[in-house]
């Protein structure tokens, strides 16, 4: 059983049987990590960060969870100044870097993002795949953009989409942006996604307190889909996933 649950913004905190893994931590309101976090004796616990943007990086993470053998996977905009040097187990990665020494996975590789920083896709050890977007979206503005802004940010987009595609065909979880401030294209990035790797569940996030529309999943999710949508829009949510 994987335990997912929403703490805000794109953060979420993951539970399986082999590891605790919380991605992008930015805050958490309702305390529910510290729930996520009972019964992880034994297990490793692992922050993941996309990238330096304070919605997605609180170096609070470093005093949390300290009485857990902790692991640290960042990326590699993220100053190492702010990072203790001692005591903690960092990972360092670039767009292309795969991981496999990490107790309670298999792999993690990071990917490109169309923002700062990179995406992850990490593999458990039954071989199914867990995607944290980061901010990895289709990010333009059609009410504002010229054309030829808009076209060079969806090829931009899909270059790194079709990669990953091409490398991960299927996910078991896919944590993806859905941000209404996008306008009518809101959903656009979500739905070329969806279109091109087979996912299980699907959780929207970074919808910055428009959780309607991302959660108006017959909007955008290609038609046919066997996708479920899950919409954990407020945080201390939680599903579980079999």
């Amino acid at each position: 059983m994987i335990t997912v649950t929403y703490l805000d913004h794109s953060g979420f905190a993951i539970s399986t049987p082999e590891a605790v893994m919380i991605f992008d931590y930015y805050k958490d309101p309702d305390k529910k990590l510290e729930k996520a976090l009972k019964g992880a004796e034994g297990k490793e616990v692992i922050f993941f960060v996309s990238h330096h943007h304070p919605d997605h990086f609180n170096t609070s993470i470093f005093e949390l969870a300290q009485e857990y053998k902790r692991t640290y996977v960042l990326s590699n905009d993220i100053f190492s100044k702010v990072v203790p040097q001692k005591g903690l187990s960092v990972a360092w990665m670039s767009a292309g870097d795969a991981i496999d020494s990490i107790p309670g996975i298999r792999q993690v590789k990071a990917y490109g993002s169309t923002d700062a920083g990179v995406s992850y896709a990490i593999t458990l050890p039954d071989g199914s795949v867990i995607f944290h977007a980061g901010d990895l979206n289709d990010w333009h503005w059609s009410e504002e953009s010229t054309p030829r802004d808009a076209e060079k940010a969806e090829a931009k987009f899909n270059k790194i989409l079709n990669r990953i595609a091409g490398e991960i065909p299927e996910m078991k979880i896919a944590m993806f942006p859905v941000d209404a401030r996008l306008g009518a294209d809101f959903a656009k990035g979500a739905t070329e996604f969806l279109k091109k790797i087979k996912v299980d569940n699907f959780f929207p996030m970074h919808f910055w307190g428009e959780p309607q529309k991302a959660c108006d999943f017959t909007s955008y999710v290609p038609a046919g889909s066997q996708t479920k949508c899950h919409c954990l829009d407020r945080p201390g949510m939680t599903v579980e996933i079999a």
